[in-house]
């Protein structure tokens, strides 16, 4: 190489370098790479509020807070529990997966924090509201019937209004107090929303989300034209009755359903959401800008890899954390970060009865995994991740059935069953039709170490499950599970500590500690 040559080779290498360093010091899309669907999100000063779905996991509407539109955390919920119908309680045969609370719309009026949602499980409407969105408490208001997707806008003339729906969009007047829907006021907002995507519609416009700007109205849909992907609708109008008028806004990558926010010093984005195969469904963030009073979203018509925002300090410890189970007399019995798959029953979990531990036991029996009450989860995350546990088993008794689980319709767990006086470490794979256990192993010892760690690198979709004697050698048990996203469940995949009977209530297990990292080992 002559030296003309060795100096451009450098040239190149440094300018390489440059752009990988100014990448690094810029935020990533995703935004979340976790479960994080049907966005809403606020700005109160210089402070974003976002409410999102969890639907049949409890407390459910998690609210998270962010200074800069990129590192969010955790600070409430909505509510404990949405109900007592036996579908949220897990009791006679019934199940809430894929229910529960769908979409909210989180607002701020006068002083106060609003969240609407709706649930077909409860058939009711839901209003939560609160002077403080971070610490609460909240008051509960419901009526009925149960309104899909709605979004909700305070106007400047007193009035409240709620559109919902989907293909066909209606809109109605609330009652001052929120508690239903005033008289003679519902009617057809847009007859056919989803035009502006064409004729051949798979999935017609649902996921309202309206904003006023500048005294202009917009109206944010998601449509899903047959044989394309997720696409993002505009509609707009001087005046809320319309005539309204609509565009095709965004059209990549399946990226769409969410709305718009802006910054203190005037940027504008607009909020959405991606299919990611069974991580879930993923938060994006698309720069816009306003031309003939339309938002133009992405970049030339594109989802950016990059904004200019603030980087990522990570996922952990505010949208997931390990947990050792220590607890000081001052400290959240409960960190934000872990919800309940279903209601739980309060009197079958503590972490008060062994020191330093989570103790889960049974008080009923039950066939498989997803029949099981105070399963306790969090999210998995993105590219990749892994979870570890340690168990004392000195407690199971007879039919008793213990770990670490991937929670969606088609699971696995990793774990110890106790079975005719003997304990096997077991691993698992279930679904609708059962459970079939892959491989199994005697067990001579009281405590076991549990892990999975999962790949969604590409939507590869697999996890591994191991298990170790010491918590320091690790083995791989039984087979690759195959991640899939299904409808029936509706959610990314889910870290579970879980303890159930098949033969007799009345066993308990201690897990000593949850810990999570974004990497695969």
């Amino acid at each position: 190489m002559n030296r003309f040559s060795l100096i451009i080779s450098c040239i190149v290498g440094l300018i390489f370098q440059l752009s990988v360093n100014a990448q690094k010091d810029k935020a990533q899309n995703p935004l979340i790479f976790a479960d994080v669907p049907d966005m809403s999100m606020i700005r109160v000063g210089d402070t974003y509020y976002m409410s999102s779905t969890t639907m049949h996991l409890s407390p459910g509407v998690p609210i998270m807070k962010s200074t800069d539109l990129v590192n969010w955390k955790i600070v409430n919920y909505a509510y404990d529990r949405l109900g007592e119908v036996d579908a949220l309680n897990l009791k006679n045969g019934e199940a809430a997966y894929g229910r529960g609370s769908w979409a909210s719309c989180i607002r701020y009026h006068n002083g106060t924090f609003y969240v609407f949602t709706f649930a077909a499980t409860t058939g009711k409407t839901y209003v939560f509201s609160t002077e403080d969105i971070e610490n609460g408490p909240w008051k509960e208001t419901s009526f009925e019937p149960s309104y899909h997707d709605l979004t909700v806008h305070f106007d400047e003339d007193g009035k409240v209004y709620m559109i919902w729906g989907a293909g066909k969009l209606m809109i109605a007047e609330l009652e001052n107090d929120l508690s239903g829907v005033k008289k003679g006021t519902k009617r057809i907002l847009i007859e056919n929303a989803s035009a502006p995507a064409g004729d051949n519609i798979m999935l017609g416009a649902e996921g309202s989300q309206l904003f006023k700007i500048n005294g202009t109205y917009y109206l944010f849909n998601i449509t899903w034209p047959r044989g394309g992907m997720r696409t993002v609708l505009v509609h707009r109008a001087d005046h809320i009755n319309g005539p309204w008028e609509g565009k095709l806004a965004l059209q990549d990558k399946g990226v769409a359903q969410g709305g718009l926010i802006d910054t203190p010093d005037g940027k504008w984005f607009s909020y959405l959401f991606r299919d990611y195969g069974s991580v879930g469904r993923i938060p994006y963030l698309v720069p816009v800008v306003w031309e003939d009073g339309w938002p133009i979203l992405g970049e030339n018509g594109k989802v950016p890899d990059t904004l200019d925002l603030p980087p990522s300090e990570g996922l952990i410890p505010n949208i997931v954390a390990s947990d050792e189970f220590e607890r000081k007399k001052n400290d959240p019995t409960l960190p934000l970060v872990w919800q309940w798959n279903h209601n739980p029953v309060d009197s079958l979990w503590s972490l008060t009865d062994h020191k330093g531990f989570l103790r889960l036991a049974t008080g009923r029996t039950d066939e498989t995994l997803v029949d099981t009450r105070n399963t306790f989860t969090q999210r998995t995350i993105g590219p990749v991740c892994t979870g570890v546990t340690s168990i004392d088993l000195s407690n199971m008794k007879e039919g008793d059935n213990a770990g670490l689980a991937l929670l969606q319709k088609n699971y696995g767990w990793v774990g110890v069953t106790h079975e005719n006086g003997k304990k096997k470490i077991v691993m698992v794979l279930g679904n609708d039709e059962g459970e079939k256990t892959v491989e199994e192993l005697a067990l001579n010892q009281k405590t076991i170490y549990l892990k999975a760690s999962c790949d969604f690198t590409n939507k590869k979709d697999e996890a591994q499950f191991y298990y170790s004697l010491d918590g320091r050698n690790w083995s791989k048990i039984g087979t690759t599970l195959k991640m899939s996203y299904t409808l029936p469940h509706f959610m990314g995949y889910r870290f579970g500590l879980f303890n159930y009977a098949t033969a007799q209530s009345g066993g308990y297990v201690d897990f000593d500690y949850f810990r999570i990292k974004n990497e695969r080992d």
